[in-house]
């Protein structure tokens, strides 16, 4: 199978743990002979979307034109990022504008019908990790980002099944249980799942 694995955290820092689980998912899944492909949000440069012109038509600048190469070779495309204010960070939020654009993504819809969606035939799965306790995040903020991300970026372009992964507390995990949530990552990238 053709995995891209889109690492969202802004920070560079190797010590951060999506970081350690995307590293994870990519081991697993080359140790079962899958293609892997990585997007690092921290060490792309791009700019900010701010008008609605610049949506539809602008040209995308090249690490945008590459993150959408490698979105569209891909059956299975995996997000991970760490919950900031209740959200996906701020840059994250920068590079889906750029890249899930009409013409890529998804066509226009002609009147009175939903836009195609151009990204269809792809599996993917969503991996946030946060401060909180993952239970607190799901049922009392009822995981809105993760939510959002499913149906308003990554299905309404065509993914499907988009499965999630919430991994709360981790500035108190212990050694143990870090190490079996890598282990996890590594299962799920073996499997593709």
């Amino acid at each position: 199978m053709k995995i891209t694995i889109l690492d969202g955290h802004p920070d560079p820092d190797a010590a951060r743990f999506v970081h350690a689980l995307a590293d994870a998912y990519a081991a697993g899944a080359r140790q079962n002979g899958h293609q892997v492909r990585r997007i690092d949000v921290a060490r792309m440069t791009f700019g900010l979307l701010s008008t609605k012109q610049e949506f539809e038509s602008a040209e995308p600048e090249e690490a945008i034109r590459g993150a959408q190469a490698d979105i569209a070779w891909c059956d299975h495309f995996v997000v991970l990022y760490p919950l900031w204010l209740g959200d996906v960070p701020a840059r994250l939020k920068g590079l889906f504008e750029q890249v899930f654009r009409p013409g890529f993504a998804f066509a226009a819809a002609r009147k009175g019908r939903f836009p195609t969606r151009l990204l269809a035939g792809r599996s993917a799965r969503i991996v946030v990790t946060m401060g909180m306790p993952a239970v607190v995040y799901r049922w009392f903020f009822r995981a809105h980002s993760v939510k959002s991300l499913q149906r308003n970026v990554l299905g309404f372009c065509g993914f499907g099944p988009v499965r999630s992964l919430l991994i709360g507390a981790v500035e108190n995990l212990t050694p143990a249980r870090r190490d079996r949530y890598l282990q996890q990552m590594r299962a799920l990238g073996r499997d593709a799942g």
